[in-house]
């Protein structure tokens, strides 16, 4: 069971790092192309023609003009559509699995798990981590807003992920290197904190999660509630009281699932149907029967048959 997480583990973690160094390639061929160098079999285009946001905050200045914001490119579009069609399917898994500055943060964050160990991830206090949250849906309507009025790429000045992969050029400005470092620095605390707090391009993407076909499913009749989900989600969701997984912030990680966390088979699971209320056969437990330490309710839950599936029609 070991080995099969590790592998879940390790096949997205290979995607991200795929995603990232295709980006690092690119940005880097783009600017090469302007000394009349090429990398084999790596496109030279900007990092605006290869951001789906640029799409977003085109679609106003498109419809009404025709025309795209200055910068972004047609391509822009095309990988808005095609993240918006994965969004409702899968929710924000472009967050969890494509998104380079995210897998930054991320490999930031285990830096910093390895100097806090536990009190990594839980240094802001819940009750201003919940007002934080809604910044980012500030951050997206200042966005959209301004570029549509200006006509101009406004979110280029404090983006940390065209500053990430641009600070080398000279075309980067103070602000959104400043926010890249900070962005750098706070993930040593947090886990992803421009994710959570500030992405504009998160937020939009989150509100898919309420939509979304394919759900993060947890199986109250085989939870052991070890809180195991709690402790490996990210984005601090608490899994572990939820029949299904329907917070914005999810970005379709699965580090909570059965998987990679939850120690129990098939008790959080992305699926598009729902688990049954009772596990097939399992005998009902009196009140002598429900006490015990977790590992021997695991041990229990381990003998009997896995939770048959409903799909939802």
């Amino acid at each position: 069971m070991k080995g099969k997480k590790n592998v879940a583990a390790r096949i997205r973690l290979s995607t991200q790092l795929a995603f990232l160094l295709l980006i690092v390639l690119i940005s880097l061929n783009h600017n090469l192309s302007s000394y009349g160098i090429q990398i084999p079999l790596v496109g030279s285009a900007s990092l605006h023609a290869i951001c789906p946001f640029g799409g977003v905050v085109s679609v106003y200045q498109f419809v009404t003009l025709g025309s795209l914001v200055q910068k972004v490119h047609e391509a822009s579009l095309v990988l808005m559509g095609i993240v918006f069609f994965l969004a409702i399917l899968a929710g924000p898994a472009f967050c969890g699995w494509v998104c380079p500055l995210g897998t930054v943060e991320e490999l930031m964050g285990k830096v910093g798990r390895r100097i806090f160990k536990k009190t990594y991830n839980a240094f802001v206090p819940p009750v201003w981590d919940k007002y934080l949250r809604y910044l980012r849906y500030g951050v997206l309507a200042w966005v959209v807003y301004t570029t549509a009025m200006t006509m101009q790429l406004v979110f280029v000045e404090v983006d940390p992920y065209y500053a990430l992969f641009n600070f080398w050029t000279g075309e980067v400005s103070l602000t959104a290197m400043g926010i890249l470092a900070a962005t750098l620095i706070g993930s040593l605390f947090i886990e992803r904190p421009f994710c959570k707090y500030l992405c504009p391009y998160g937020a939009l993407l989150g509100l898919f999660n309420k939509v979304r076909v394919f759900t993060i499913q947890r199986n109250p009749a085989t939870c052991i509630n070890c809180k195991a989900c709690d402790r490996a989600c990210p984005m601090n969701i608490t899994v572990s009281t939820a029949d299904h997984v329907r917070d914005t912030q999810c970005i379709t990680c699965l580090k909570c699932t059965s998987e990679v966390a939850c120690p129990v088979s098939e008790t959080v699971e992305l699926m598009v149907g729902r688990f049954t209320a009772q596990p097939a056969d399992a005998p009902s437990a009196g009140p002598d029967q429900s006490q015990g330490s977790g590992v021997e309710k695991m041990r229990a839950k381990s003998g009997v048959q896995t939770a048959n599936r409903e799909v939802v029609k």
